[in-house]
């Protein structure tokens, strides 16, 4: 199912790479001026785990997920809704795009529970309000999000009203909700690779499970892999492609072959 000007693409962007050399950002501002309506949502891992250093605090993961204390929080939320969305809104901007940062505490737009309290202060998103992204689209600018959510029950875990949530799964759930055409995950690497380390260019969202289940696909790429599986109840296709390659995204909306694709 290709797009076409006027559809709703949801790409998820790795947010510490961007200004750093990949096409993400020239990509992105090309289909939204050929009338395309991207919605960025992106992540910030890295730039999380430095700054949480800065604060004398050792990042730790739980399954790949952040384990996230209240003064891990306080880091990420800053991070991720303040440093890492302003710095790629000013890089769509110089060049040549209209780009709004928003979270997804903005309008509630997100909302999430307690996942684990092993994990501490991380969300299992249970509800999404796309409103604030379809006014951004419909002021004609690209809605950029951080992923972070309301958290739905605050006495659950003491008061926090704000959880840290997984970007891709973020991405996945938004995507859903606007019923978007297209969901393509920018990565650094070629896509999903079997056993054999051979690019799958094309997989069905069982093949994809089974993927996942043989532990074939491990780490970051899981979350990516079941977002998109999961957001095809109303997605048209999910990708996992190289962000680092000029051109790779608009090879994607445009149905050629690249990375990954599941349906």
């Amino acid at each position: 199912m290709i797009a076409r000007p006027g559809d709703i693409i949801v790409i998820k962007v790795g947010g510490s790479t961007l200004g750093e050399g990949d096409s993400t950002t020239p990509d992105i501002v090309e289909l939204w001026k050929r009338g395309f309506k991207p919605v960025v949502v992106h992540g910030g891992g890295k730039v999380i785990s430095d700054w949480v250093r800065k604060q004398g605090i050792q990042p730790e993961f739980v399954r790949g997920l952040r384990k996230t204390d209240r003064a891990t929080l306080d880091v990420a939320v800053a991070v991720l809704a303040g440093l890492v969305n302003s710095e790629i809104v000013a890089e769509f901007i110089a060049c040549g795009g209209r780009a709004i940062g928003i979270s997804g505490v903005s309008g509630a737009m997100l909302k999430a529970e307690v996942m684990d309290p092993e994990l501490g202060l991380v969300g299992r998103i249970v509800a999404v309000d796309p409103a604030p992204v379809l006014a951004i689209l419909n002021a004609g600018a690209v809605p950029v999000v951080a992923p972070t959510a309301i958290n739905a029950n605050p006495r659950e875990a003491g008061e926090a009203r704000i959880l840290n949530v997984n970007a891709d799964t973020s991405a996945g759930q938004l995507a859903k909700a606007l019923k978007a055409r297209q969901l393509v995950f920018q990565t650094d690497v070629e896509g999903v690779l079997d056993a054999t380390r051979r690019l799958i260019p094309r997989m069905t969202r069982r093949q994809a499970r089974e993927l996942i289940d043989s532990g074939v696909a491990g780490g970051g790429m899981i979350p990516k892999i079941e977002a998109c599986a999961d957001a095809l109840e109303t997605v048209g296709s999910g990708h996992i492609i190289d962000g680092r390659i000029a051109g790779a995204l608009l090879q994607c909306i445009a149905g050629e072959d690249t990375g990954t694709r599941i349906v």
